[in-house]
């Protein structure tokens, strides 16, 4: 009768790593998680409202800590090219289309790769879903060291991301390129922002840890020595592991193709050779690197970069997390590192773990863990601040 509503769940994973649990109910008020307690000790004939979910999964809110919203993943460079020289209305078109690709598979929040802001105001102005997506965007800031001057510090933005290598399936690095004084002069006059480098390699990946940074995106090829350095300075690494799975499965034919996961798309091409050797030997590689971070204790985050040649905004956070379990990390740590890690790590205050004190805004997915995390490519419902999500359609006309 105090507003309260009950929420009745047949399993929980709260996003902290611990133990599923197993018949529990969550009390909910003012949008607050008000109590976790076991479902036998549910308040009765109080005539307070119950949602009885005994047949789902209670999840927190995923978090993927790389995408591009504004970039079109399409394996046809036809149509990449079409969205990259489209009108600033067809952008913010196109991110729309993504942020809700990204909230239908239960990702709501984002760290994107580029700075969007303009887009992103401009989309909200439009639409009435402000709310369904947690975006953070990086700052502008010098891209070579003839521009690096020692008072250049960056503007705007909520953190920085800083090519220092190229991505990994990229055949050029970032041009122009930053040498190891650019990088330092960079970090040091970055206005308190946290800074994501995106580093391969055993000398680059050593360079960044040296320069300060706080996040390590990719680290392909990086060695253990670094790993343990950034499980001792608590820096975080975001693997992109995907991005090696989805280069393998496009090699695998010997042409130009890109696996959409579930779907093979091929279009004309020429073979690479040794291409798929390759591929396959980082894809490996970055696994064992994974499962000596978690035996290490680094913390880890999920970060797809969705946006690339065949990575989709939304379903490549669960692609992700299957190669997280792969590389030996239990169900509840993969999804500590696919929504707290990264919620944390970025400043979402709204969004992460469940506990008493914090935003009920979680997952609903209907069957057991078992068949998690598959199931999150079609949720039973989305709660926000305790309600379902006005954004969110099950069967969706």
């Amino acid at each position: 009768m105090d507003g309260t509503r009950f929420i009745v769940a047949g399993s929980l994973i709260d996003g902290s790593g611990a133990d599923v649990r197993k018949n529990v109910f969550l009390a909910v008020k003012d949008g607050i998680i008000a109590a976790i307690d076991s479902a036998a000790l549910l308040p009765r004939n109080n005539g307070a409202a119950i949602d009885d979910f005994s047949h789902c999964t209670l999840l927190p809110p995923l978090v993927d800590c790389s995408v591009s919203l504004s970039r079109s993943p399409s394996v046809d460079r036809r149509v990449r090219l079409s969205a990259e020289d489209a009108g600033f209305a067809e952008k913010a078109a196109m991110l729309g289309r993504h942020i809700r690709y990204c909230h239908a598979y239960g990702v709501l929040g984002v760290a994107d790769n580029e700075e969007i802001t303009g887009l992103v105001e401009h989309y909200r102005e439009g639409m009435e879903l402000t709310g369904i997506l947690d975006i953070r965007t990086p700052g502008r800031l010098c891209p070579s060291s003839k521009d690096c001057a020692p008072d250049t510090s960056a503007g705007g933005g909520d953190f920085l991301k800083i090519g220092y290598s190229a991505n990994i399936e990229d055949e050029e690095g970032p041009s122009p390129g930053l040498d190891h004084e650019d990088l330092c002069r960079i970090l040091q006059h970055r206005g308190g922002k946290k800074a994501v480098v995106v580093a391969n390699g055993v000398r680059q990946v050593a360079e960044a840890l040296e320069a300060g940074c706080e996040a390590i995106e990719q680290g392909y090829s990086m060695g253990e020595d670094n790993l343990r350095k950034m499980a001792k300075m608590d820096v975080l690494w975001i693997p992109n592991v995907l991005r090696a799975k989805n280069a393998l499965d496009g090699a695998g034919t010997g042409g130009d193709v890109c696996c959409r996961f579930s779907q093979r798309y091929v279009a004309p091409g020429k073979p690479v050779p040794g291409a798929e050797a390759f591929w396959k030997k980082m894809l490996a590689e970055q696994v064992s690197q994974l499962r000596f971070a978690r035996k290490s204790g680094v913390t880890t985050a999920v970060g797809t970069g969705a946006g690339s040649i065949g990575i989709l905004h939304g379903e490549s956070v669960v692609e992700e997390m299957k190669l997280f379990i792969k590389a030996g990390y239990s169900l509840a740590e993969t999804f500590r590192c696919a929504s707290e890690n990264g919620a944390m790590f970025f400043g979402m205050k709204d969004l992460g773990m469940l506990t008493v004190g914090r935003k009920a805004t979680f997952l609903v997915a209907r069957g057991t863990v078992q068949q998690l995390p598959r199931k999150l490519s079609y949720l039973e419902g989305i709660y926000v601040d305790g309600v379902p999500s006005i954004a969110y359609r099950k069967n969706p006309v």
